[in-house]
């Protein structure tokens, strides 16, 4: 959301056409925003029918930019083929470090005391894609998993922020 009051008040300079999701959670968001909302479920299934179905969406409104939030997908060769360097993900580590699913959980399990966010582009590799912004904060043992990821998600929306206003 706080991309969109950015991006609203000029200070994101961009134009945000609609979302597109695989979750139905945060419809509701786009409805305040006034922004057309698609939903296209994705099961390991029907992962390559919904790619299809991304893609038409995508260019039927002649998009250049994809911004990756909370999609916990693999994007395809196929995707990312048709936008090369034009996908930017957020992912909840300090990449490279903990790369894929849970890394609050991993870094926990670590017991690291640093714990970050990262903007970066979408590669064919997991999480490997060069890095347009990060941020990170401290943490203690005294810190639970449900602390890492509360404070992580306040860094993975500053990151992202930052990181569109860089490459945008």
């Amino acid at each position: 959301m706080t991309y969109l009051t950015q991006q609203r008040s000029g200070k994101l300079k961009c134009e945000i056409p609609f979302i597109l999701s695989n979750h139905v959670d945060l419809e509701y968001i786009a409805t305040q925003f006034d922004i057309p909302f698609y939903h296209v479920p994705i099961t390991k299934e029907t992962k390559q029918e919904a790619e299809i179905e991304q893609l038409r969406i995508l260019t039927k409104h002649k998009i250049d930019c994809i911004v990756l939030a909370r999609y916990m997908q693999i994007v395809s060769k196929n995707l990312i083929d048709v936008y090369p360097s034009k996908i930017i993900n957020i992912h909840h580590s300090f990449l490279p470090a903990f790369p894929g699913a849970k890394p609050y959980h991993s870094a926990f399990e670590r017991g690291v005391k640093i714990i970050g966010a990262t903007s970066h582009y979408v590669t064919e590799t997991l999480d490997a894609g060069p890095i347009i912004e990060q941020d990170i904060a401290r943490v203690s043992h005294e810190h639970e998993v449900l602390d890492l990821i509360n404070r992580g998600q306040d860094l993975e929306r500053i990151v992202l922020l930052r990181g569109l206003k860089v490459t945008l």
